[in-house]
């Protein structure tokens, strides 16, 4: 495997993404699911690693389509140079239609104002439009109600494919609870959508994709597999339920490991406050390592008094409250030196807490702890090069 790390730098946090990891995840996926495509779902920044580099290492490694939510997510990728499928959720009324017909997206339809508009749309820009039915079998967000809505949806999309102005080129839907498995809703959504898929192909749509399973599904439901899988934090090598069964259970490795450099290592008195409100007390004579991130940089202030760190070894835990831009860790007396690591979170490989660690402390979901990190802390990509 042709690996290059980046350069040790003095930098307060880093984010190291390994995308090397990425690319292995996303092999176990097409393996969990080898009839179907797949999707890899690069949405809020591939979910704060980075959507870019995500993006070109995913389809480096044999995912045929994109997928974010917005259509402003989708642009990005056209405009860095990603080729391919590109498909789009997330629609408001005024969106980028007409960009997104011109930039080849599949964009998403969920109703009779948005296929107004990405018709208004393909008519401006003289060229048919790429759209994706999607239906509501029982998530009750984004989607198409079945019965007379749906007709209504499906026969008018079908009169503007006659005319030119579009190609149904999917249907598609969500699951609601299919990280809970044996949910009663998983089969009641899958005959939903059968059927539902079943009357518009009835009606003479011929899509090229019909997909309704997320991570979970990918990873324990094969007959939801149908043309195509969307896998979305499967990719980032986090298990979408710890009910369901850890990432090496599937094969697969965490991507993102958060660190930062001590700023302050201090001996304090027994009976010291620290931190805001002074949830804790110091219980005798200690040191204290300051740690340069807050929740202005994504950490939950939930997991204050709560949050696991490895230091030099150990594990620490928060030292009372998180505040915007620092924490504290009770060292127990040991001394590292300032500018020592403490890694918030990783793979777990060298004993470090991860990010369902974190989430377990601050009364969360794993989803949660790596998307949240912020633009202060910088993504450093290693093993960017393409294995073999």
């Amino acid at each position: 495997m042709s690996e290059r790390r980046a350069p040790a730098a003095p930098l307060r946090a880093r984010a190291e993404i390994d995308l090397a990891a990425l690319r292995a995840n996303v092999r176990a996926l097409r393996a969990h699911a080898p009839g179907a495509a797949v999707m890899t779902v690069v949405k809020s920044e591939a979910y704060g690693h980075g959507a870019v580099p995500c993006a070109r290492a995913a389809v480096a490694a044999g995912a045929s389509w994109l997928g974010t939510a917005t259509p402003e997510e989708a642009l990005a990728l056209r405009a860095a140079g990603l080729p391919g499928r590109i498909m789009c959720w997330l629609w408001t009324p005024g969106g980028p239609w007409r960009e997104a017909i011109e930039a080849d997206l599949d964009v998403s339809v969920s109703g009779m104002w948005a296929l107004a508009e990405v018709v208004g749309a393909a008519r401006e820009a003289d060229r048919p439009a790429r759209v994706q039915l999607k239906a509501d079998t029982g998530l009750g967000r984004g989607g198409c109600q079945p019965g007379q809505d749906w007709a209504e949806l499906v026969r008018e999309a079908l009169r503007a494919e006659a005319e030119g102005l579009l190609r149904v080129t999917g249907l598609w839907s969500h699951f609601a609870c299919a990280d809970e498995p044996g949910h009663p809703s998983i089969a009641g959504q899958l005959g939903v959508f059968r059927e539902m898929v079943a009357y518009a192909e009835g009606q003479g749509v011929r899509p090229e994709v019909r997909h309704i399973a997320n991570s979970p599904a990918t990873l324990t439901l094969p007959e939801s597999h149908f043309d195509l899988v969307r896998t979305g934090i499967a990719t980032y090598g986090i298990s979408p339920s710890p009910e369901l069964g850890t990432p090496a259970d599937f094969g697969l490795r965490p991507v993102m490991t958060l660190s930062g450099s001590l700023a302050l290592v201090k001996h304090v008195p027994g009976g010291h406050g620290v931190s805001y409100g002074h949830q804790y007390v110091t219980p005798g004579p200690t040191t204290l390592g300051l740690v340069p991130l807050g929740y202005a940089d994504g950490i939950p202030r939930h997991a204050s008094s709560a949050g696991p760190v490895l230091v030099e070894g150990k594990w620490r835990t928060i030292a009372g409250r998180v505040a915007m831009d620092q924490f504290v860790v009770d060292l127990g007396g040991d001394e590292p030196a300032a500018g020592a690591e403490a890694v918030l979170f990783g793979p777990g490989d060298r004993g470090e807490p991860t990010a369902e660690d974190w989430a377990q402390a601050a009364g969360t979901i794993a989803y949660e702890i790596v998307t949240r990190i912020g633009t202060r802390v910088p993504r450093v990509y290693v093993n960017e090069e393409r294995d073999g």
